[in-house]
């Protein structure tokens, strides 16, 4: 007899933790979303606001921002969020205590365009991005005529001179010269106002250090300024013209 009222307890107690339970999922499913939390990945909102990001998700509710959790649909939220040009990725979830959070990374502006099609960035994956009211990013500008079909190689040439801090501050411009079906670039320089002539993207590493290498001895020896260019062209060496 003692054997079957124990059994019964645990089932009465199985079944009250059970009903909590269903009864704090329902509670929690219809709770309302009241507040948006904004996380940039980066840390830095440069090109695009918090408030834009919040328009965006109160856009996409289908009435108010007063929305129980099961009628958010949160993959929806997330396409449209990344459907801004400013934004390379979203994730949107929830949290514990029901808000909605989103974090963002912003898209990066490798290259500046100003030519006779407009102008705007590339990004670090090869697409166009426009230009920010916000922020204006230190990039190089180029006025060649770009394409998707033309742009690779320059956007790559661009990913280098903005991961190095040094050619970043010193590299403030990039043309792209079409020669007998190859693209070869000059770099255009803040100190000095030197050309540099760079060539196509063969040895493309090897080129970057001669060039660093000349500009700390250059700048050392402080005869930078009586260069007129750089080129960089031939193999393990830097021939200069005053």
């Amino acid at each position: 007899m003692k054997k079957y009222s124990l059994h019964i307890k645990y089932l009465l107690m199985l079944s009250i933790i059970i009903f909590l339970f269903g009864f704090a999922s329902h509670r929690n499913v219809n709770k309302k979303v009241e507040d948006v939390q904004v996380v940039f990945e980066n840390g830095e909102n440069l090109f695009i606001s918090y408030d834009i990001v919040n328009k965006l998700l109160i856009q996409n509710f289908s009435s108010d921002q007063n929305q129980t959790k099961e009628n958010i649909n949160l993959n929806n939220l997330e396409e449209f969020v990344q459907s801004n040009e400013m934004i390379e990725n979203a994730e949107v979830f929830l949290t514990i205590k029901g808000d909605l959070g989103v974090i963002v990374r912003q898209r990066t502006p490798v290259l500046r365009v100003a030519n006779s099609t407009g102008s705007y960035y590339y990004d670090s994956q090869g697409k166009k991005m426009p230009l920010s009211e916000n922020y204006s990013a230190r990039v190089p500008l180029t006025s060649s005529d770009l394409n998707i079909n033309n742009c690779d190689d320059i956007i790559c040439l661009s990913n280098k001179i903005i991961s190095d801090d040094f050619l970043q501050k010193q590299i403030i411009g990039i043309n792209q010269i079409e020669t007998k079906g190859t693209y070869q670039f000059e770099l255009r320089t803040r100190l000095g106002n030197q050309v540099v002539i760079f060539g196509d993207m063969k040895r493309v590493d090897e080129k970057i250090k001669k060039l660093k290498v000349f500009y700390q001895k250059a700048i050392e020896d402080k005869t930078l300024e009586t260069y007129r260019t750089i080129n960089l062209k031939f193999i393990n060496q830097v021939v200069c013209a005053k």
